[in-house]
């Protein structure tokens, strides 16, 4: 199983987010600090903040913030978030064609290691994969 680049996004955001708990984040800063699109991080922010992991203030000081202490937001919740489809394989998804599905028992095994995936993801917090912001390559403040 592959997460998508919005998944990933969604993850370095919340990192960087997390890494600044003791101020508001930017998009530009964090595409800088990623080489990630502009755009594409924009849209993740605002599913983010929809979402309730994040906080959004506009503004000359403005910027994005965590909605809620990292050790309350598992990766788990942030991947259910970010990702729109969890059909592994085709029986498991919407227009499943495959000609065996009735009498198939991949889709259940499937089944099984996601709900486990998932599981594991949400033994673990943000808080767990918070790192420095010098390891974003930016200066400890004085």
């Amino acid at each position: 199983m592959q997460l998508t680049r919005f998944s990933d996004y969604g993850l370095r955001l919340m990192m960087m987010a997390a890494a600044h708990a003791d101020r508001r984040i930017t998009i530009e800063e964090t595409a800088r600090a990623y080489d990630i699109s502009r755009a594409h991080l924009m849209k993740v922010a605002q599913l983010l903040v929809r979402e309730g992991f994040l906080k959004a203030s506009r503004g000359r000081s403005g910027g994005l913030s965590l909605a809620r202490p990292a050790e309350e937001i598992t990766i788990g919740a942030v991947v259910r978030a970010t990702e729109t489809d969890f059909a592994i394989v085709e029986c498991m998804g919407l227009g499943n064609q495959c000609r065996i599905t009735r009498g198939c028992r991949l889709r259940g095994v499937l089944g099984e290691a996601l709900g486990a995936f998932l599981e594991v993801l949400d033994r673990h917090t943000l808080a767990e994969l918070t790192l420095t912001p010098e390891d974003f390559g930016f200066p400890r403040a004085a």
